[in-house]
């Protein structure tokens, strides 16, 4: 295996961070194609957090080259502080570990304004993080974004940018009612701040291409979640960008076919913000206020779950609506994402529970069916459900060779694969590196 694209196969925050570090271990380059710092990845260090957003997982080791490829909307602001937070906890980021990409359309003071009068105003708000990303993504597409290389041109960028926030400023002043930032000012720190970021920017479409061609490991790394996918999501309750594995070929130039697409997932189900949630228990932190509990034995467990799996965002803090393992949808992510293997992480909040179920259909206008399709409204359709074995009190047992699945917690993966029809090769049980069982191998080792 040389090349591996890591994605999210439900609603984010599936546990991607951890896997895509301990994978870095053993490639050559990891690569962030899409998003923004509206993402966080969280990686536990000598029993300590460190949170990503910007920076790749690679960043954690020596040996691995991290790249910001040119799908990704930057922040100069966040990636300043978070390259200085990462210093300060004693990890090497410098020129030769680190790539960006001059492409990357910047992340402006104007885009993080509109989104937040848009949350706050719009009546088509749709749970943003509020950090800019969706504006930035649509002054790409309009071509009228600002990128990373713009920022070094010290004397042209008051003007050019000027002329890249005009609409902007119309929609701030006269829809939002808000006064638009000063575009000298914004100018002047983003001049200081692309200072910073130029030893970083390098022409990242070579620096895959090289890569591709000598045959060395290369591992994408992708933020939010295929059922948060521009195109495939659960419209409009989506991201602005393709987390799906289509991203990797327009967001980094991938050169040719990948030899495998790992899909993480969650043994249970998170989403944050707003949107549909088939599967939701509603007495979770941040559930939908309208959720029905119906008569699922497991209501009153969505707290359970939150707690037990400290649900709340890497980026934003936000707590994260729990509930059951959805089926249809992993299925719907592996079609989308031509998946070839899936990691289940969080196995161990599952411990304890008096009552463990999956949806393992939907019934939608009087027919039950076992995958959706990009148009179907979710909020439209009603969980089948399937009550599964609880998993006792401790889901592993001490084996020969360390940490395995207790029988229970055998049997709940074996009806995940037989769901799916793929192999589940990564299992989790911890917040930590040593809580990870590789049941397959991934880049030779």
């Amino acid at each position: 295996m040389r090349s591996l694209a890591v994605v999210g196969a439900q609603w984010g925050d599936e546990g991607k961070g951890k896997i895509t570090d301990l994978l870095a271990g053993r490639c050559d380059l990891v690569v962030r194609y899409q998003g923004g710092a509206n993402a966080g990845h969280t990686v536990v260090l000598d029993g300590e957090e460190a949170v990503l957003h910007l920076v790749p997982s690679g960043i954690l080791h020596d040996d691995c080259l991290s790249v910001i490829a040119h799908g990704v909307v930057f922040d100069p602001r966040a990636f300043s502080e978070e390259v200085r937070a990462l210093r300060s906890r004693g990890v090497a980021v410098r020129p030769g570990k680190l790539a960006v990409s001059p492409n990357c359309p910047v992340i402006t003071a104007h885009d993080r304004l509109l989104d937040e009068r848009r949350e706050d105003r719009d009546p088509l708000a749709v749970g943003s993080t509020r950090r800019g990303v969706g504006p930035a993504y649509e002054a790409k597409a309009g071509r009228r974004a600002l990128r990373v290389g713009d920022l070094l041109d010290a004397r042209a960028l008051p003007d050019l940018l000027r002329e890249r926030v005009r609409e902007k400023e119309c929609l701030l002043r006269h829809l939002y009612g808000a006064e638009p930032p000063d575009p000298g000012e914004e100018a002047l720190e983003l001049a200081r701040l692309g200072e910073e970021a130029a030893p970083f920017l390098a022409d990242t479409f070579d620096v895959l291409d090289r890569a591709a061609r000598e045959g060395r490991k290369v591992l994408y790394e992708g933020a939010q979640g295929v059922l948060l996918d521009v195109d495939y999501g659960s419209w409009p309750f989506v991201t602005s960008s393709s987390p799906s594995v289509g991203g990797v070929y327009t967001g980094a130039g991938h050169p040719g076919r990948l030899d495998g697409v790992l899909g993480v997932a969650k043994a249970y189900a998170t989403r944050v913000g707003l949107g549909p949630f088939p599967t939701e228990l509603p007495d979770a932190p941040g559930a939908d206020p309208g959720a029905d509990p119906g008569a699922d034995p497991g209501a009153g467990l969505g707290r359970a779950l939150a707690d037990r799996g400290r649900e709340r965002g890497a980026t934003t803090g936000r707590p994260r609506r729990c509930g059951w393992l959805d089926l249809p949808l992993l299925r719907y992510a592996a079609a989308v994402s031509g998946i070839t293997c899936l990691a289940l992480t969080k196995t161990d909040v599952l411990a304890g529970l008096p009552a463990l179920r999956v949806c393992r259909a939907y019934r939608h206008k009087g027919r039950e069916i076992d995958r959706p399709w990009p148009s179907l409204d979710l909020s439209q359709t009603e969980p089948v459900y399937e009550d599964m074995e609880p998993l006792g009190d401790d889901p592993w047992r001490d084996g020969r060779d360390g940490p395995e699945p207790s029988p229970a917690l055998a049997r709940y993966v074996k009806a995940v694969e037989d769901a799916t029809g793929l192999p589940v090769g990564i299992l989790s049980h911890g917040p930590g590196r040593d809580d990870v069982v590789f049941k397959r191998r991934f880049f030779d080792a």
